[in-house]
């Protein structure tokens, strides 16, 4: 949060987000962007008072009749941004929101049509309010990083923004003793830990906080913001399970919380917009996105590309969760190429609850099981054998445990043995002890928290246990605590992470990178239950949660230490150097291989050296652009009227600056495409690399020139690569690498991709029937059934 000035010229990307709120009518939210301000533009013409009082006019004119209405009764107005909360009379809300010296702007309301962008000067595009979803101490030993070599200094000079659900600042993730004063480039607030009335903030703290920052009950903004960067705390755990050393991975950076998302789990895009402004004023470095949509936009029209864009050209980094929708392909979100998309990985730890029947059968089930039955066995019931009739439930519903579908008389006292997974609350309501659920999909690689003794089980081992019920006159089981069990298979990307392709830009490979996911240990909010169960009443200070939201601030983080170690580097640099050097995955465990991991396990110190960088700047993201097709609508990405386009010839993506190489091929058509790359020396001052090819059957690369030296450090080499083969049809994923060696130990790898498409789908699969206003809410943390990794089907 900028202080004192709020609305002062430093902030780059937007004035103010508030919804004029008629209470007699409900009305569908639009953004009315505004762009950038061209510098020296003083007219009075060009000022948001009275550009907005034009608008208004407008809508007193007949555009809309009841806002009209509205307005001239002076109702009171929301304000909705991460700035501005509360209630404000409306001629107040114009001179001290609206300030002129806000260099770029917009506004969200209620009642504006969308072709106001053709009757308007001024207005860039008008854009509607969609609702996003969030995507949620073992994790940073696993990936090789157990403390950083850069020292609190470096790593104190680092900002991580997160746009998330606020934080709770009592945690001892976030504890201030013997951190430095926050570095002079932070233009915010400092806020102090205490949450009495009258605390005072603190000139040396570690978390820098926005205004209204505190959690809602959900506890995931505090989970993603102490893993990048929480303070060490000793003896943390989740009810005594996965004890030990809780840390983020840069833990003497700051953080800054942008509170985006809300109790209903709602994040709107113009909170989205209004934070990346707040956050690209106050001086941040990197950005930690863990919200996606659940379906593809164009770019245009997404506010997280909008607004990482502007992140972009202020040198600032954002890092985004690939989303919760896998293992179905095409469903990544955050597909922009001038962010960092990240799938979420195992760690080598696991979570494990066995089932013993009362046969002496003991079944592994995947649970985070901290209720201890004493080896106490009880009677055991399928769901289906306790059909609610009274409510109408039959034993197929009965089966599957569905809310209100339990007779409690035949529950009570019970395990229940269900057809599918389920929060539990069922079950404790109709009185059970306990619950055992069947899942294909649920009892593969990751865990959940339960408010009652709970496992689950595969579907094989679920027929083993009606089986032994059916065959047994008192049949009876107990579920055990749950135990850490090395993962053996690990790292493998998790089921439940979003895949590529890119849906919008299939010649850009994403996700970018991988990281850890699944089940992750770290700070809770006391106020947001442990468990599946919304009412489940018992707190905790730490907990262990999954999703793409988790895997995400750990490569925010892994971004920050090679910010730390290098702070004139880019975001494209920055980028680059991770993923290059990221550690190669197991493709024999992966049947979409790059399509799942991208580049690879992040390894954040090699990250430090990477030899060689794949830069690129606005101008390219800009060409990117143009040949993608946004010629006409170039300015709505970048709200700057000077952004034009040279030419609006379509092209491909081939010479965009990228880490990685995507060559999607339609159906029937030869493989054939030709890219060019330029990398910078950041290595060694005098050099030679010799490239290094994988390459994939029946696909022939080739490089030019093989060979690159450079004699200075910031040299930069232009090198194609070409690739050619056979027509090919229905071909899945074929993936192969190209590494520039050193034989110093540098190793810059970027992955090849060539797989089908469908004809006429080279720029990315349709979204014009899907730019309609929905309704989407966040996906994760896991927990929570509507929104999180259970909701996901």
């Amino acid at each position: 949060m900028a202080k004192a000035g709020l609305l002062s010229l430093l902030c780059p990307l937007l004035a103010a987000a508030f919804l004029v709120h008629c209470h007699a009518s409900e009305r569908k939210v639009h953004i009315v962007y505004m762009g950038e301000r061209r510098q020296g533009d003083s007219s009075p013409a060009s000022t948001p008072d009275s550009m907005l009082a034009g608008i208004m006019g407008r809508l007193e004119a007949g555009l809309n009749v009841d806002l009209a209405r509205c307005y001239k009764t002076r109702t009171n107005i929301v304000a909705l941004s991460s700035r501005i909360y509360g209630f404000v009379e409306l001629e107040n809300f114009l001179s001290a929101v609206l300030n002129p010296l806000k260099s770029v702007w917009y506004i969200a309301m209620e009642g504006v049509s969308m072709d106001l962008r053709q009757e308007m000067e001024g207005v860039v595009s008008v854009i509607p309010d969609r609702i996003l979803k969030l995507h949620t101490t073992r994790s940073w030993d696993f990936v090789g990083f157990s403390k950083g070599k850069l020292g609190a200094p470096l790593e104190g000079d680092v900002v991580i923004g997160l746009l998330d659900t606020g934080i709770w600042p009592e945690s001892d993730s976030f504890n201030d003793e013997g951190m430095s004063a926050p570095p002079a480039k932070w233009k915010g607030k400092c806020v102090a830990k205490s949450l009495e009335p009258g605390g005072t903030t603190a000139g040396t703290c570690l978390t820098l906080l926005t205004s209204h920052p505190l959690e809602i009950p959900m506890g995931h903004g505090t989970h993603t913001s102490s893993t990048a960067a929480g303070r060490e705390v000793q003896g943390a755990s989740y009810f005594n399970l996965a004890e030990g050393v809780a840390r983020g991975g840069v833990p003497n950076a700051r953080i800054a919380m942008y509170k985006v998302c809300w109790s209903s789990g709602l994040c709107s895009s113009a909170d989205i917009l209004a934070a990346y402004d707040d956050a690209i004023a106050d001086g941040v470095d990197i950005i930690s996105v863990s919200l996606g949509f659940h379906f593809p936009i164009p770019y245009m029209v997404d506010p997280i590309a909008i607004g990482s864009f502007h992140a972009m050209k202020n040198g600032i980094l954002t890092v985004n969760s690939a989303g919760n929708s896998g293992p179905d392909p095409y469903s990544v979100s955050n597909y922009a190429p001038w962010t960092m998309t990240v799938a979420a990985n195992t760690i080598d730890r696991k979570f494990v609850a066995q089932v013993v029947l009362g046969n002496g059968q003991v079944l592994s089930g995947l649970s985070i099981n901290n209720f201890d039955l004493n080896g106490t066995t009880y009677p055991l019931i399928w769901g289906g054998d306790a059909a609610n009739f009274s409510a109408g439930a039959s034993p197929a519903i009965a089966g599957f445990c569905s809310p209100g579908a339990l007779n409690s008389y035949k529950v009570e006292r019970k395990i229940v043995l269900c057809d599918a997974m389920v929060t539990g609350s069922q079950i404790l309501i109709a009185n059970g002890v306990g619950v055992i659920m069947s899942s294909s999909f649920y009892s593969v690689d990751f865990a959940f928290s339960f408010p009652l003794p709970a496992a689950v089980i595969s579907n094989e081992d679920r027929v083993k246990v009606l089986n032994y019920i059916r065959t047994t006159e008192n049949p009876i089981a107990t579920i055990l605590v749950a135990q850490g069990w090395k993962d053996v298979m690990a790292a493998s990307v998790v089921s439940f992470s979003s895949r590529g392709p890119n849906p919008v830009t299939p010649d850009i490979l994403k996700p970018d990178i991988t990281a850890p996911g699944a089940d992750i240990l770290a700070a809770w909010s006391p106020l947001a239950p442990p468990s599946t169960d919304p009412k489940d009443t018992r707190r905790v200070n730490f907990n262990i949660i999954s999703g793409t939201s988790m895997s995400c601030p750990h490569a925010s983080a892994a971004a920050a230490y090679v910010k730390a170690g290098h702070p004139n580097w880019s975001p494209a640099a920055i980028k680059s150097a991770l993923m290059t050097t990221a550690t190669i995955m197991e493709p024999g465990k992966h049947v979409d291989l790059e399509f799942s991991y991208g580049s690879g396990q992040i390894n954040p110190e090699r990250a430090l050296n990477p030899g060689l960088v794949y830069d690129a700047s606005e101008a390219d993201y800009i060409n990117f652009l143009c040949k993608q097709g946004y010629s006409t609508t170039l300015r709505r990405i970048t709200g700057s009227n000077s952004s034009v386009c040279n030419s609006t010839t379509p092209g491909r993506a081939w010479d965009l600056n990228y880490p990685s190489f995507a060559l999607a091929v339609e159906d029937g058509q030869p493989i054939q495409g030709v890219f060019t790359r330029t990398v910078t020396n950041v290595g060694n001052s005098s050099s030679t690399y010799t490239v290094s090819v994988s390459t994939p059957y029946p696909v022939s690369i080739t490089v030019e020139p093989p060979v690159l030296t450079f004699s200075e450090i910031g040299e930069m080499k232009t090198f194609t690569v070409k690739l050619f083969g056979p027509q090919i049809a229905q071909q899945p994923i074929m993936s192969g690498a190209i590494t520039w060696k050193d034989g110093n130990g540098h190793e810059v790898r970027s992955p090849v991709v060539v797989y089908n498409i469908l004809p006429g789908l080279e720029n990315g699969i349709p979204t014009s029937s899907m730019t309609a206003q929905k309704t989407v809410k966040f996906e994760g943390p896991s927990m929570y059934l509507k929104t999180g990794i259970l909701g996901r089907n």
